[in-house]
C-alpha cells in the first residue's frame, strides 16, 4: 500500500463531504488502521491535526459561500457543520480576520488549499526494533506544557534543566515521557521521571501493555528525535500496528535511549 496515495484519496474525500459530518472511523478504515493510529499518522505527517485541517477547509470554502454567493450567514453556518451562528462567526474571525458579517466586495479572505501529498516519496530507512511486554509501571516525575511545534526545543531544554536540579538527589533520569492531548491531536506535555516515589512529584501509573522497542545507541535529544520522525513519517505508514492511547516513552540506561510506543 503507497500511504501517499491512500492520504491523498482521503483528502479527496474529505474535499468533497466537507458538509457533511465526517467519519473518523471511515476515514481510518481506508488506511486499515484504528482512529487513534490514524489521527496520530495525519497528524505527524501533515503537519496538521486531522480535526484543525477539516477545520480550516471548512472555514476556507465558508468564505467563498460569503463572499460571491452571498449566503446568509446562518446558512453557511449549518452547512458546515456549526451548531450555530455564533460560533461559526468566532471561528470564521480567527481564521479569516475579520467577522463574515463585515465582507464585501473589497474583503481579502484567506484560503488554506487542499493538501496533496506526494505519492513517489521511498521508504528506505531501515530501522530495527521488537516487540516487548512490560508490567505495570508506577512513575514519577514533573512535566511541562508543549505542543507539536514546541517539544523539539521544549523536551531538551526541560530535561536539562530538571537533570541540574534533581540528579545530585535522586540518581539519573530514568525516563522522558509525551502525552498525547486526544481531542487535539497533538502532543500536550513531556516528563521527566524516575521509577521511584518520591514525595512532592507527580504519580503516573503506565499499564501493563506490548511495546514497540527502538533501541538508540545515544541520549542525544536530535538522535531521538530523528527515530521518532523515522518512525512516524516512514515506518508507521508501513506497517499495520495500532497504537494504544498511551503515552509515548524513552528509557534512559546505560548510555541509550529505549523509544517506546504502546501497540495492541
Amino acid at each position: 500500500m503507497n500511504i501517499y496515495k491512500a492520504l491523498n484519496e482521503i483528502t479527496d474525500y474529505i474535499d468533497k463531504h466537507l458538509e457533511e459530518k465526517i467519519s473518523y472511523e471511515l476515514l481510518a478504515k481506508k488506511l486499515g488502521v484504528n482512529v487513534y493510529t490514524f489521527q496520530r499518522l495525519f497528524t505527524m505527517i501533515a503537519g496538521i491535526s486531522l480535526s484543525e485541517y477539516i477545520r480550516k477547509r471548512r472555514l476556507s470554502n465558508a468564505g467563498y459561500d460569503l463572499y460571491d454567493k452571498n449566503m446568509r450567514i446562518i446558512d453557511v453556518a449549518f452547512k458546515y457543520q456549526y451548531d450555530n451562528a455564533t460560533s461559526f462567526s468566532r471561528a470564521f474571525e480567527k481564521f479569516h480576520g475579520i467577522k463574515p458579517s463585515s465582507i464585501n466586495k473589497e474583503t481579502k479572505l484567506k484560503n488554506f488549499p487542499k493538501i496533496v501529498f506526494n505519492e513517489n516519496i521511498n521508504i528506505s530507512s531501515e530501522l530495527e526494533y521488537e516487540i516487548i511486554t512490560l508490567d505495570k509501571m508506577e512513575l514519577y516525575g514533573l512535566s511541562i506544557n508543549t505542543n507539536n511545534d514546541k517539544i523539539g526545543k521544549d523536551a531538551p531544554a526541560f530535561y536539562s534543566e530538571f537533570f541540574k536540579k534533581y540528579s545530585s538527589k535522586y540518581g539519573d533520569i530514568k525516563y522522558g515521557m509525551i502525552t498525547y492531548d486526544i481531542e487535539r491531536e497533538e502532543s500536550q506535555k513531556y516528563y521527566c521521571l524516575y521509577d521511584k516515589e518520591i514525595k512532592d512529584f507527580e504519580h503516573i501509573s503506565i499499564p501493563s501493555s506490548k511495546w514497540l522497542c527502538f533501541r538508540i545507541n545515544s541520549q542525544d535529544p536530535k538522535d531521538i528525535q530523528r527515530i521518532s520522525h523515522i518512525f512516524y513519517g516512514e515506518f508507521l505508514p508501513s506497517v499495520k500496528y495500532n497504537l494504544k492511547e498511551l503515552p509515548e516513552l524513552e528509557y534512559y540506561h546505560d548510555g541509550i535511549t529505549d523509544f517506546l510506543v504502546a501497540i495492541y
